[in-house]
């Protein structure tokens, strides 16, 4: 069924549509193309083959390293660095399994857990291993006190199997309301003495890679606008524990912008009408953020997720290869620019165009038509031109074990040429036997783990909007006030965000990578510290 909102005739409906629109600062034109994606649905990636090293991943070998991180300690010291982390996901579905019990009109007793675990309750298994290793989490301590504050003992109730007033401290505005912060309020680290939140680990990262010459280092946050005070408090609170030996912490804060968000339909394709009259937005997914990655005017970029971090015990790895993905960038980058340089002015014969097809293929994975040979001298430099002049971006890549979420994988286009690609599960067409092959051979993951370069040979910003692409959004069904609907996510952040930048893939190791996807994960043994 067509749209009426496309036909932008002249109903009352369709110029309340336009009004909220306005409001949103989203353009007409990009609401039309979403209810035109809607209809046709968006198309699936192609996968061609997953990458491997040598085949789209590289391999850092030992002799390199040293010059690696002199590049990125050059770099630092004049303050080309900034660390960019996306941070506005809630730790709701950190939660969800221990909310769901939380929201039971029952009692909660290791009786009633033990019973629904015999009858095969995965949840249950979940939520009776929380609370056996409730005293290990680095929240404790705090979580005993607040209860303590009301007259509550932990222990007493632990004992006697009060289990769900535990639950209500935790999880609710009652006590520590972690089902309601962000995940990057949570704490994830106990220390001798004190613990540390997921922001505090970014921090002392920053302060190990990100100094620049006057000891300065620079993080920028994405977060949700209800949360912003949360974290400026937070911060405020703990600085003086970081900026310690003359360190000082450059922190900004920017918010997902409401012009990002995109229209949801109801199972006609028509836009989803709220009860008073208004259409139904939805956030656009990470992949938003882009803009907030654009607006910061950078140089070099070290993108990481908030819940990926580790006790300073562990974090010996992820500090030596952060610092040699940004030297791979930059080693890359001069080369580039170098060449961009002499492409521009036309000094350019043909042993040095053959020299540059050469590094672009061998290292920016460009594969050239072929009819290349055919092509005059000039359409080769304008060729190289395009290819060359893009942001750039370093990816680490860790041996798969089985965490959910994006890989690395060769992709054919339209036009038949093909590319590295950072793909997720949904953007592939798992009804298809042998695309489903292609994903269940891939060797290895997207830890987004990422240094992007985001000047050109001039010393310009590129503007990061010229080269997503805009078919690689999301739709998934979702419900509201119990109707179904359809949400569009725009091209992910590390997807479809940075499909047309140059990508560089490079081994890391799985020391480098421990995300906290939900609080058991806590628990595993690179988040203990032993200070318990």
């Amino acid at each position: 069924m067509q749209s009426k909102f496309t036909n932008l005739s002249e109903s009352n409906q369709t110029e309340s549509i336009k009004q909220q629109i306005k409001v949103k600062g989203i353009s007409e034109d990009k609401i039309r193309a979403q209810l035109e994606a809607f209809r046709k649905g968006i198309p699936f990636i192609k996968l061609k083959r997953p990458c491997a090293v040598g085949d789209g991943i590289v391999r850092i070998d030992d002799e390199q390293i040293d010059e690696l991180v002199k590049l990125h300690r050059e770099a630092a010291s004049e303050g080309r660095i900034i660390k960019f982390v996306p941070a506005s996901g809630a730790a709701t579905r950190m939660f969800k399994h221990l909310l769901a019990f939380n929201n039971l009109n029952e009692p909660l007793n290791w009786e009633s857990l033990s019973e629904q675990i015999v009858n095969g309750d995965e949840s249950a298994e979940y939520v009776h291993k929380f609370l056996k290793e409730l005293k290990n989490f680095a929240f404790y301590d705090e979580l005993k006190s607040v209860m303590s504050s009301k007259g509550l003992e932990i222990n007493r109730l632990y004992t006697e199997g009060d289990l769900k007033t535990i639950l209500e401290y935790l999880l609710t505005p009652k006590g520590l309301n972690y089902a309601n912060l962000p995940k990057g309020l949570i704490a994830f680290h106990k220390y001798e003495g004190f613990t540390r939140t997921a922001l505090e680990e970014h921090l002392v990262e920053s302060a190990a890679f990100a100094l620049d010459g006057n000891q300065t280092a620079r993080i920028h946050l994405t977060v949700s606008i209800e949360h912003l005070e949360s974290f400026k408090n937070h911060f405020e609170k703990v600085r003086q524990r970081y900026e310690i030996n003359g360190i000082t912490i450059d922190i900004a804060y920017s918010i997902q912008k409401e012009s990002t968000d995109t229209i949801a339909v109801d199972m006609n394709n028509q836009p989803f009408i709220l009860e008073d009259g208004r259409i139904l937005f939805r956030p656009g997914g990470h992949g938003a953020l882009l803009e907030n990655l654009n607006d910061l005017a950078g140089d070099i970029i070290f993108i990481k997720n908030i819940d990926n971090v580790l006790p300073d015990y562990l974090k010996a790895d992820t500090f030596l290869y952060k610092k040699i993905l940004c030297g791979w960038l930059i080693s890359l980058q001069n080369r580039l620019f170098q060449y961009l340089k002499q492409l521009e002015s036309k000094q350019a014969d043909e042993e040095l165009i053959e020299e540059m097809l050469s590094f672009g293929a061998e290292y920016l994975s460009i594969i050239p038509p072929n009819s290349i040979d055919e092509y005059s001298i000039n359409e080769k430099i304008a060729f190289l031109f395009s290819k060359f002049n893009r942001p750039i971006r370093v990816c680490g890549m860790v041996k798969n074990v089985g965490e959910p979420g994006g890989g690395p994988f060769w992709v054919e286009h339209k036009d038949g040429s093909f590319s590295l690609q950072i793909v997720e599960f949904t953007q592939i067409n798992t009804k298809s036997a042998e695309q489903r092959r292609i994903l269940n051979s891939s060797t290895h993951f997207n830890s987004v783990d990422i240094v992007c370069g985001v000047r050109n040979y001039r010393g310009e910003n590129f503007n990061l909007l010229d080269f997503v692409d805009l078919e690689a959004g999301f739709i998934t069904l979702k419900s509201k006030d119990g109707r179904k609907l359809k949400a569009m996510e725009l091209p992910g952040l590390w997807n479809g965000g940075m499909a047309w930048w140059n990508t560089v893939f490079v081994e890391t190791p799985i020391t480098t990578f421990s995300p906290v996807k939900t609080a058991n994960d806590l628990m595993k043994k690179e988040h203990q510290t032993g200070y318990y």
